[in-house]
């Protein structure tokens, strides 16, 4: 049997590549062959998802420190993965970020570098941001915006949250207060108004512009498009003839639940096999009983218990391949 394994990190447990490679190596002891696809839906992980990093940047940090942020560039794409330059990681998490002075402007110089090397097109994967700026630092970096009309510029995103609302939604997580978020919308409010000025661009009327804290928005009014981080990944991988190729699809996620049937990675396998026709099931680390239905599961925690889900995750993937390939199949 062709095995798909073409699967999303368990964040903060396993990285993508190994929930692929433990899958892969259950399916080799069952005699199945497998195809590894470590994917993911245009948040961080896509980096690596589209063949990973062969450039390094300095770049400024989130809150003003030199960072080293790597970033992949081949024939002619550029593929920039906002974390590695805006991310909350790099500050320390949401305990040690300045939410009111976060700012993008090393995403931006990620942007100008990649305009410099030659780069004809430019996909921005937006996710685990630091900022709610609106974008406006990634902007002030980039020093002709003018030279991004001759690119294919494109912003993989996997939110549908508008511009405005980014504080609301998102500045919680990132550290700020009420008084904080109220800041930040007013600020996102004139920020807006201010690009309808400078670009001709209503960033308000854009679904997803809030997407990492406003950077989409602000992308977008230098003419970017905002796609699907997910279909994005499917195309460059080549995800639908892949499908086509197996027999079984098997994708993961660290939990399931009804947004990851919205952009996500579970929800757009599921489609492709369904278009393919083919089987499909996912391996999770837990998922909400409301929406266990809708596919074929193996949960580790119901499986295996916390414990062994979190301290044995490969091994545990290994037996619940096997008993994901012997439910499929029956």
């Amino acid at each position: 049997m062709r095995v798909l394994a073409a699967v999303d990190k368990f964040r903060g447990t396993v990285t993508a590549a190994q929930v692929a490679a433990s899958i892969g190596h259950a399916c080799w002891e069952l005699g199945h062959s497998c195809i590894e696809r470590p994917i993911a839906d245009g948040g961080e992980g896509t980096l690596e998802a589209l063949g990973g990093a062969n450039r390094t940047t300095q770049v400024t940090s989130p809150l003003g420190q030199p960072v080293d942020a790597q970033w992949r560039m081949s024939k002619g794409t550029a593929i920039i993965e906002m974390a590695r330059a805006s991310g909350l990681q790099l500050v320390g998490g949401k305990e040690s970020n300045d939410p009111i002075t976060a700012s993008t402007l090393g995403t931006g110089q990620l942007i100008d570098t990649a305009l410099n090397e030659g780069a004809t097109r430019i996909i921005v994967c937006v996710g685990g941001s630091a900022t709610t700026d609106g974008g406006l630092g990634a902007l002030q970096a980039i020093s002709t915006p003018a030279r991004l009309k001759s690119v294919d510029f494109v912003v993989a995103c996997d939110v549908r949250t508008s511009f405005i609302d980014a504080a609301r939604d998102f500045a919680p997580q990132k550290g700020a207060s009420e008084a904080q978020v109220a800041f930040l919308t007013n600020r996102l409010t004139r920020l807006a108004a201010d690009y309808v000025d400078r670009y001709g661009v209503d960033v308000t009327k854009i679904e997803g512009a809030g997407a990492a804290g406003g950077l989409a928005g602000g992308l977008a009014a230098l003419g970017a498009r905002l796609q699907p981080g997910f279909d994005i990944v499917a195309e460059e991988l080549g995800l639908e003839q892949l499908v086509s190729d197996c027999d079984v699809v098997v994708t993961g996620e660290g939990f399931v639940d009804e947004e990851s049937f919205n952009g996500k990675v579970v929800g757009g396998m599921q489609e492709l096999a369904s278009q393919g026709g083919k089987p499909i099931g996912v391996i999770c680390g837990n998922i909400d009983p409301v929406v266990a239905h809708r596919i074929a599961h193996v949960s580790l925690v119901s499986q295996f218990g916390e414990s062994d889900a979190f301290r044995e995750t490969r091994t545990c993937i290994e037996r619940a391949t096997q008993l994901l390939l012997e439910r499929i199949r029956s």
